[in-house]
């Protein structure tokens, strides 16, 4: 069937025709909205927009924390031909006018908690806010229309449309009765000479005419008041004519966050969106059982392909939080739901790791000294990888690591542990997946094959360790830039594979990442030394929370670190000394990181410096470090 599933409306179609009665959308703990009424609720709104002014073609902006409206907001814009502006709700208000105005959106989506981000008098092409929470929107004064009010009206002007069609067809049945009278009188006078048999058969076929026009006529009224927007054409603005959706259509033009400052609008189309779900399903099955809860931004590509378009192609349901998604509101969540799929970016297992099961595991001597011997190990994980899943509601099957490297320290756990993991690789310009492998085939530090249908190359791999940087062509690959042609081209090599940026190698078929491209370090002879490999053994140290390292100049490298100040005070109470004695305490912590890191790593890649960073570092939304603000410092 899926070769038959072109667009993202086909898509929704198809679930829904099989999963009608399933649950596909709900807040955790909330009513469910079945497949049906998910698209009962898509009609409903596009119903609304159409009656806003929004065509085939126009661009309308989200911006909102997780929700099941989140969902239906999207598939009513791209389902209808317009194009969807996912935002990141973490973006400042600066650089959400930039996207709004970059985009020329006419409509922006917004929760309650976001729609100050939209506010202002710099954005001539928006025309109608809407409120996410409720699909309420706001009149000529400000006043919010609640949404069941505004969609009645739009219900109201169909219906009148249908009601003039009802009193035309009446007119007309009407006049057929007329006729179709007259001509049985004429018929009847001429037939009374040749008997009343053939009479009675000509009024039976007039009768039986009369009750087929009548019933289509009732039908076609049925449709017009029960599918609204479905009866109503879609038409195209610059053609006039119908608009009949396609798998070239633009879907959705999303922002990158960027480490780099430069934010750009990568435009994905309805088969970029469709053919990265089914390569996702094809590596890692889904069922109509899965349970997914979402965490992640849904603006962000790979929660909303990973975590929204494969479960609701493949029947699952998908849960949301009402409150953000702190440790008090996840654990009793997990329990409630008890996912069997989860998105999740390594920083916050990560956390949970550093801040929970590390310090329990070598809480003692003997504990340290066990972690040492390998099989004691395996087994000491394992008992904490089994209350790692039961906090995770017990019934998890595999946990989607994504969106950043994960640490080595946190992974060998995961794999000792038996917890089920899977690390994906890819990028919002391959919307978003790349490579990746089911649980049971993970590999330690490695990212796995290319999804199928999508193929992954190495440019002038280096002859000694075959590393270079990793292109990618396949039916996932995005259009363009939006509005940014040069850097479209730089992106693309002339015989059309994708730059990835990313440095990597394969190994029986399975891809290792080393780092990004434009954060390799060349070392005092030229080597290369990769900036993510020094910081995995940074932040696995004691009372590191995270590090950057970068080039100090004259093939040197250096690193600043943010501590964890919480257990700095538990180990040493740091807060109950005067400051000389804290800054010694902390200058001795940092010159024993560096000793401790530079016994781990090539010569040529020891640390000459590192540094106290007192803020956490600044990060985009899906919590990679911005460094571009600190390479001057």
């Amino acid at each position: 069937m899926s070769d038959q599933i072109t667009t993202l409306k086909e898509l929704l179609e198809e679930s829904v025709r099989k999963y009608a009665d399933r649950t596909a959308l709900a807040f955790v703990g909330g009513e469910p909205i079945t497949y049906v009424r998910l698209a009962e609720r898509v009609r409903d709104m596009q119903t609304l927009l159409v009656d806003l002014g929004i065509r085939p073609g126009d661009k309308v902006a989200l911006i909102s924390e997780n929700m099941p409206n989140w969902a239906i907001a999207y598939f009513s814009v791209t389902t209808m031909g317009a194009i969807a502006v996912p935002i990141l709700q973490e973006f400042h208000p600066s650089s959400v006018h930039h996207i709004l105005r970059h985009s020329e959106s006419k409509m922006v989506v917004a929760s309650r908690r976001y729609i100050d981000k939209v506010e202002g008098d710099n954005l001539p092409m928006l025309e109608t806010v809407m409120v996410m929470d409720d699909f309420s929107i706001a009149d000529e004064e400000g006043e919010p229309t609640p949404y069941k009010e505004a969609l009645e009206q739009a219900r109201e002007r169909m219906v009148n449309l249908g009601e003039r069609a009802r009193e035309k067809m009446d007119k007309f049945s009407e006049a057929a009765r007329e006729r179709l009278s007259d001509s049985t009188k004429e018929k009847m006078e001429k037939v009374e000479k040749f008997g009343s048999s053939y009479m009675a058969k000509v009024e039976k076929l007039g009768d039986q005419a009369m009750e087929r026009m009548e019933k289509l006529g009732d039908q076609a009224m049925e449709k017009v008041e029960r599918f609204g927007s479905y009866a109503r054409k879609f038409i195209d603005r610059k053609s006039g004519k119908e608009f009949v959706l396609t798998e070239d259509d633009v879907a959705a033009i999303l922002y990158t966050s960027g480490t780099t400052g430069h934010s750009k609008g990568v435009v994905l189309t309805h088969r970029n969106l469709v053919q990265n779900c089914f390569s996702g399903v094809q590596t890692i099955p889904v069922f109509k059982t899965d349970r997914f809860l979402s965490v992640l931004p849904m603006a962000h590509t790979y929660e909303f392909t990973v975590g929204m378009v494969v479960p609701l192609y493949s029947g699952s349901s998908v849960h949301y939080l009402q409150k953000p998604p702190t440790p008090k509101a996840l654990l009793p969540a997990m329990q409630k739901v008890k996912p069997t799929v989860m998105c999740v970016v390594p920083l916050i297992l990560e956390k949970i790791y550093k801040n929970r099961i590390k310090r329990k595991l070598t809480g003692s001597g003997v504990a340290r000294g066990l972690m040492k011997i390998g099989p004691a190990r395996r087994k000491l994980s394992q008992v904490a990888g089994k209350k790692l899943i039961e906090a995770f509601g017990g019934e998890l099957r595999c946990m989607c690591i994504g969106g950043a490297p994960l640490s080595p320290e946190v992974e060998r756990f995961l794999t000792d542990a038996k917890v089920p993991y899977a690390v994906g690789y890819g990028m919002t310009e391959a919307s978003p997946l790349l490579a990746g492998i089911e649980p049971s085939k993970q590999r330690l530090r490695a990212i796995g094959p290319a999804l199928p249908g999508v193929e992954l190359m190495i440019a002038d791999p280096d002859p000694e360790t075959g590393e270079g940087e990793v292109l990618a062509k396949g039916p996932n690959i995005m259009r363009e830039y939006y509005k940014a042609p040069v850097d479209t081209a730089d992106t693309f090599t002339e015989d059309g594979w994708l730059k990835t940026g990313d440095l990597g190698k394969f190994e029986d078929g399975y891809l290792y990442l080393k780092g990004r491209l434009k954060n390799m370090i060349l070392g005092p002879s030229g080597e290369n030394i990769y900036p993510e490999e020094i910081e995995s053994f940074i932040n696995a140290c004691d009372h590191v929370t995270e590090s950057l390292v970068y080039d100090a100049g004259g093939g040197k490298v250096a690193a600043r670190i943010h501590l964890n100040y919480d257990t700095l005070d538990e180990e040493f109470g740091v807060t109950k000394m005067i400051e000389s004695k804290v800054r010694a305490k902390i200058g001795d912590l940092l010159e024993s990181i560096r000793k401790e890191v530079n016994g781990k790593v090539s010569s040529f890649a020891r640390l000459s410096r590192v540094v106290e960073q007192v803020e956490p570092f600044e990060k985009t939304p899906t919590q990679k470090i911005k460094r571009f603000l600190y390479l001057d410092r």
